[in-house]
């Protein structure tokens, strides 16, 4: 098994501030040394290189900079933190400039090779990777249902990248009887080492009858067949268990901190 810091020297390098190669129509990526500022999404989005590089004083400008970008266009936007970064008072410093803390996840990571178990699934439930409108729009219901808020804006953002990116982006749903049971996303990284797990989201009724751990066994063995050599997720306190169950190893923790304009309060 590879070594914890291996890995996460692996992820800061090659994930950090990364900007793929084929961007969706609409998105913009501009990094500004060690900030990369993305625009054009649902939310705007914001992380750093480990070591953001300036302290003090020239860090509150600094987020203020990017914050007031967002400001401008009477958007949201998203500062993506991970526990290991510099300076130290980075997430005090956000909450000083009217930033707030989302729940806190554990960046996981595991070697492809190693994930060999089979995507069993509960009798009546199967995996279908989509690529329509509808699906979309099936998938956005499913999670504002499980979030408990409104993800309508979800739709465009899985047709756009969908259909910009279709070998990068992968959707699938776990469905029974018709209806869509769970979702999640394979999101590959050209040039890195990684692919992600992302947006797994399961109705209540239908959890614990393993549908999550045969999605990302399905998705693992798909990134395989693709040469990922790594597969990351930003897990929730729920999934965790389950992926160091299968297999992944825990690198960091990542808190998104959040700062929304008073109009959309």
């Amino acid at each position: 098994m590879t070594n914890r810091d291996v890995l996460l020297a692996a992820y800061d390098a090659q994930l950090r501030c990364a900007v793929p190669g084929v961007l969706p129509a609409g998105i913009r990526y501009d990094v500004q040394g060690s900030v990369l500022r993305i625009s054009g999404r649902h939310r705007g989005f914001v992380e750093t290189t480990r070591d953001v590089g300036v302290a003090g004083a020239a860090l509150d400008a600094l987020i203020a900079e990017h914050r007031d970008f967002f400001a401008a266009r009477s958007e949201g936007v998203e500062w993506k933190t991970r526990g290991h970064d510099l300076p130290a008072d980075l997430t005090e410093r956000l909450n000083a400039a009217g930033f707030a803390p989302e729940e806190r996840e554990t960046v996981v990571v595991a070697e492809t090779g190693r994930l060999n178990a089979e995507p069993v699934l509960p009798v009546g439930v199967t995996i279908r990777q989509v690529g329509t409108r509808a699906d979309f729009e099936r998938i956005a219901a499913l999670q504002t249902e499980v979030w408990d808020e409104d993800h309508a804006w979800l739709a465009t953002e899985l047709e756009t990248s969908v259909c910009d990116t279709p070998d990068d982006v992968l959707v699938f749903v776990a469905e029974a009887g018709g209806q869509i049971v769970s979702s999640c996303r394979l999101e590959l990284t050209p040039g890195t080492d990684f692919a992600g797990l992302w947006g797994g989201s399961t109705l209540s009724e239908w959890r614990g009858r393993g549908i999550y751990r045969a999605l990302v066994a399905h998705r693992a063995r798909l990134a395989q067949d693709r040469g990922v050599r790594y597969l990351q997720v930003d897990a929730s306190a729920a999934s965790e268990p389950i992926l160091l169950r299968l297999g992944f190893q825990a690198i960091t923790t990542t808190t998104p901190y959040v700062w929304t304009p008073a109009a959309l309060n």
